[in-house]
């Protein structure tokens, strides 16, 4: 049988863009009572796949209205995009946004957001909720999707979001902004099954599963028409997507290499 990606539900994912425009909707409200445009701040730390996670993150907020923000001074939801490969990695995103409340202070209105890898470990949301009750949403990496949804229930309710589920889905059609031409990460799976000791990945990224051939190609060919020059494929292992897809992988694996565009490395 063909693979077929577990994809986000289709009502979730029309849920999700209705609340995009009413999002939308408030923000164009405020802006005009405030004579002023609202800024959005992302910070993505550690590995490629979060980079490109944040590429999607900001490009749902600024489809809800937000313009990109150049550093958190100037922004009006801030949103932290972490990682938990490594204990240092972590203690600096509690420095980080610890240091977030003086800031929060002078703006009450100011939106403090935490999602990726750590609030997806129980134990690490439990603490952001404890210990930083000026945050304002906390969600992981599997749901990054429903960000327009967990904004609006904040901007209805003005109570903390959390949602730290998992769904081992795949969410595709999420707007992208991307910072140059240059060079974009084009992700080909997510999730792992290996479950190595020492390793992470599997309990914040979920179990691998794998995007379709055809979604692959086609943002490659979204790339390519932009000028990118260079887009590494991101994912754990190529190894598992190229098995998943049952034969259909390597031929999309050799169209992506053939383009002066893209290289077909992993990373």
């Amino acid at each position: 049988m063909p693979y077929e990606p577990p994809a986000v539900a289709p009502e979730e994912a029309e849920a999700c863009r209705k609340a995009s425009a009413e999002v939308a909707g408030i923000l164009a409200e405020e802006s005009l009572r405030a004579g002023r445009p609202f800024f959005a701040y992302v910070r993505s730390y550690g590995c490629q796949q979060n980079v490109s996670d944040g590429e999607r993150l900001e490009g749902m907020l600024e489809t809800m209205g937000y313009r990109i923000a150049g550093s958190p001074e100037e922004a009006d939801l801030i949103l932290f995009n972490t990682c938990a490969v490594r204990e240092h990695a972590e203690n600096r995103v509690f420095g980080n946004v610890g240091a977030l409340i003086h800031q929060k202070r002078r703006n009450p209105g100011l939106i403090v957001g935490v999602c990726g890898c750590m609030p997806q470990q129980p134990q690490v949301a439990e603490r952001f909720r404890k210990r930083y009750p000026f945050v304002d949403l906390i969600f992981g990496t599997q749901v990054l999707h429903r960000l327009p949804l967990l904004l609006l229930e904040w901007l209805r309710s003005s109570r903390r979001v959390v949602d730290i589920s998992e769904q081992n889905t795949i969410a595709e059609d999420l707007p992208v902004h991307r910072d140059g031409k240059f060079k974009a990460w084009l992700p080909v799976m997510y999730g792992c099954d290996n479950f190595c000791s020492y390793c992470v990945v599997p309990l914040v990224r979920g179990r691998e599963r794998s995007r379709s051939p055809e979604n692959i190609l086609r943002e490659a060919e979204q790339l390519i028409s932009g000028d990118t020059k260079r887009s590494p494929c991101s994912g754990r292992t190529s190894t598992p997507t190229a098995r998943a897809a049952t034969g259909t992988l390597p031929g999309c694996s050799r169209s992506l290499t053939a383009s002066p565009a893209t290289t077909g490395s992993v990373s």
